[in-house]
């Protein structure tokens, strides 16, 4: 069994840990199908209702892609570079993106390239105040693989992307909040125990209502608004008539806690 990557299961919340801390948990292909393989279990067990991914060690998140690794891949052409490297990492990165399970990246260091690229995926994220971030694809002659030019300039906008992505400069994670790759900056030792706090308080809502919103957002960010209250509309309908939408309305009327079912 690999252990680039670990899992933890924490009650309804499983911690994915990037494992290879004496590589600055750089993300080699065996990383990349791990996190796959380990989100379809998550996603096929209805005891766990969260992620939280994080880095082993104090010094990263993660470096970024393996480089030692892909530059050997890339001496072979570009079609075996994109089937090896870049579909691989944009699989990761949209896999995160589009998960139905609220996902939250605790960026305990260093979010260099990939690492960065998947902090811009994720759902939500909480990093260390010791955290850089830094888009250096550029430093190596090659522009972002795992979905940097895109995810990156419609959080940051255009210009603001443009300038970390042609200069490969770092930046700190109050830049990183202030551009909206994360909801909040903590101190060091207060990653873990901040970042259960705000799982927490999404596991007291319905887990349904929590995958249509994601859903919603996920596919109607780049939709026209037209589009995208179709989407809203579509996703309110799946709600509709199960167990969890009854049971909220019940709970408020009657003015106690829901008791959600996940059904």
């Amino acid at each position: 069994m690999s252990t680039t990557v670990l899992m933890k299961r924490e009650g309804a919340i499983a911690v994915l840990t990037l494992n290879r801390p004496e590589k600055l948990n750089a993300l080699n292909y065996e990383a990349n199908d791990r996190i796959l393989s380990l989100l379809d279990q998550i996603e096929d067990d209805p005891r766990l209702r969260l992620v939280i991914l994080t880095g082993a060690g104090d010094r990263a998140f993660s470096a970024g892609g393996d480089i030692h690794e892909f530059s050997e891949t890339v001496k072979m052409g570009p079609d075996v570079a994109i089937k090896a490297f870049v579909r691989r990492g944009q699989a990761v990165t949209r896999r995160l993106e589009a998960f139905t399970k609220p996902i939250i990246a605790a960026v305990n260091g260093i979010a260099f390239g990939g690492g960065c690229e998947i902090t811009e995926a994720v759902h939500l994220a909480v990093t260390s105040d010791k955290a850089r971030f830094s888009k250096p694809e550029i430093n190596i002659g090659i522009p972002p693989t795992f979905g940097g030019t895109q995810r990156l300039p419609r959080l940051a906008g255009r210009k603001r992307a443009l300038e970390l992505l042609l200069t490969g400069d770092e930046f700190s994670p109050d830049r990183a909040y202030e551009l909206g790759l994360v909801n909040r900056v903590v101190p060091h030792d207060r990653l873990m125990p901040a970042t259960f706090e705000l799982a927490e308080r999404i596991l007291r809502h319905s887990p349904l209502a929590a995958a249509r919103i994601i859903t919603s957002v996920t596919r109607g960010i780049n939709a026209s608004i037209t589009e995208g209250l179709e989407i809203e509309a579509e996703q309110f309908g799946r709600m509709a008539g199960t167990k969890d939408i009854n049971e909220g309305l019940d709970a408020w009327i009657a003015r106690r806690i829901p008791n959600y079912s996940g059904s």
